[in-house]
């Protein structure tokens, strides 16, 4: 037993702790849970908890449903909303199947074998997300729609506001169990909030990212109200996303910095930038899984750029220009560690194992290949014209799932990173998805056309 799983089992003992909830996720980065006693521990990390894989999405046929969960001591927290005694604690696990071998059906394998790839090419990937969601005055149910739980704005602060107060709550929360948090504020629309996550390596990130949605839900109950990280919520306000921080490291040293480059940016880092760029609309579809996904990235952009909008619709590059799907943030001097890429498509409701496996995937193809970073865009892509942005080569994003996965079929980076048993899943989920949302009639369709047709 190695010293990890050893500090786990005598801090059980020393808390009190009786439950252990074991925890990974589905393709689709729902979060799974089972719970067990401290004696079955020393059994889980040596062999795993079995379960039927055939009853989790996307994990196994019937006939192929044995499947164990193995806990990671380094994940070990307890859990601060169950703080009465006797206490609970956390830990995720990898999935392997009965052999021992990992299940290509794990998420978050699909992620540690990406990371290998970067890790043999000597780079540590690092991400920092900024993540938005809505919170809102009640449980949403079907036909009622929501009702954000205040009326504030960008970095506005209510004396005695829920949200103030929900904040610091959650952040204290999410320190307790060692997420360490950057900044909070609110965010552009009514009830938006946004907590941006320290840098951290990407797999810890994601770890962090499954948490965090988690936290944010229970303190939100806590409080009354119910916290949403749906992509869009409200046709008329910006929807959320998780902007994401990334960079690439050779040991201590920041791989794409460059003292004297433009921007300070090293051949590497803009070789991933070109990666990012040329396998965009391909990893789309992993990024913004959901129908809704669409809505924010093409959900009137335009119109709502100056309220906070600031959803990427095309595919282009630029350094403060925050209609650009990747943007250089401006190099602080001295600090050549914090050079760094955003990748702003992403939104808060993704599987972050899964995003950051094709994200990284793209770069790395840049490196690999050599690619040419286009030249930058600083004006606003939104206000440009169709003929303008052709001329500069600007090509747009997907702008449905439909269109998405259609570019995810066709991709050999994304089939690669992420394995056969996870694209063909993910394929098909998806394409049922959005069959299922086209049959839909809308309250648009019966409110424009059911008085006058």
């Amino acid at each position: 037993m190695d010293r990890q799983q050893e500090f786990v089992l005598r801090t059980l003992e020393e808390r009190d702790i009786r439950f252990i909830r074991l925890w990974f996720t589905d393709v689709l980065g729902f979060l799974k849970s089972v719970a067990i006693a401290p004696a079955e521990l020393e059994g889980a990390f040596a062999e795993g908890i079995g379960f039927d894989g055939s009853a989790i999405e996307g994990f196994a046929r019937v006939y192929e449903s044995d499947m164990l969960a193995k806990p990671d001591p380094s994940t070990f927290q307890i859990l601060p909303w169950r703080s009465e005694t006797p206490g609970a604690a956390r830990m995720f696990c990898d999935i392997l199947m009965p052999d021992g071998s990992p299940s290509h059906a794990d998420p978050r394998w699909v992620l540690k074998r990406t990371l290998a790839k970067a890790a043999d090419m000597g780079f540590t990937f690092y991400t920092h997300p900024e993540v938005e969601f809505f919170l809102l005055k009640d449980r949403p149910e079907e036909g009622r729609k929501p009702v954000p739980n205040d009326s504030g704005g960008y970095f506005d602060h209510t004396p005695h506001s829920s949200g103030h107060d929900f904040r610091r709550n959650a952040i204290m929360m999410l320190e307790a169990m060692g997420i360490s948090v950057e900044f909070s504020h609110h965010e552009g629309a009514p009830g938006q909030q946004e907590i941006d996550l320290r840098y951290a390596d990407a797999l810890t990130t994601a770890d962090n990212i499954m948490t965090f949605r988690l936290v944010m839900k229970e303190v939100a109950l806590e409080q009354g109200i119910w916290a949403s990280f749906m992509p869009k919520p409200f046709t008329e306000h910006p929807g959320s996303g998780m902007h994401t921080h990334m960079s690439l490291f050779e040991g201590d040293r920041n791989a794409f910095y460059e003292p004297g480059a433009d921007y300070q940016l090293s051949k590497i880092g803009r070789s991933f930038i070109g990666g990012l760029l040329r396998h965009a609309a391909e990893i789309t579809a992993v990024c913004n899984q959901w129908v809704n996904s669409y809505k924010r990235l093409w959900g009137g952009a335009e119109a709502i750029a100056g309220l906070g909008g600031e959803a990427p619709s095309y595919i282009s590059w630029g350094h403060n220009n925050r209609s650009a799907l990747v943007r250089v943030p401006m190099y602080k001097p001295h600090k050549g560690n914090s050079t760094r890429v955003e990748f702003r498509s992403l939104d808060s409701s993704c599987n972050p194992y899964l995003a950051f496996a094709v994200i990284l995937a793209a770069g790395l193809k840049g490196i690999e290949g050599g690619y040419e970073m286009p030249p930058g865009a600083e004006d606003d892509v939104w206000a440009l014209t169709a003929s303008e942005r052709r001329a500069l080569g600007i090509e747009p994003l997907p702008q449905s799932l439909d269109e998405a996965i259609t570019t995810m079929e066709r991709s050999e980076l994304v089939a690669e990173t992420l394995g056969e048993h996870v694209f063909d899943f993910f394929l098909r989920n998806k394409r049922a998805e959005w069959s299922e949302y086209r049959r839909q009639v809308t309250e648009f369709e019966l409110g424009r056309y059911l008085p006058v047709l």
